[in-house]
């Protein structure tokens, strides 16, 4: 299992950063299994909300630079 597992981890480092990421992100998703669904679910609710609002044109946005003076404000 553990001659397995390294050839598995030296086979996923010679992929591509962007293949690595998502594999990356595919196996931390993997051990989180049954609390992703409830959290899915509710960030699927919010997209579809925040996305009506803007087609609708009823999304109340503030300008980028507006809010990243605000949280370097905050956090420096």
């Amino acid at each position: 299992m553990a001659v397995l597992l390294e050839k598995m981890t030296n086979d996923a480092l010679s992929l591509p950063k962007k293949e690595r990421a998502k594999l990356a992100h595919e196996l931390i998703v993997s051990l989180d299994e049954h609390l992703d669904s409830d959290i899915s679910d509710a960030w699927e609710k919010e997209i579809c909300r925040r996305v009506k609002e803007i087609k609708d044109g009823t999304a109340k946005g503030r300008p980028a630079e507006q809010v990243l003076s605000e949280i370097r404000a905050k956090y420096q």
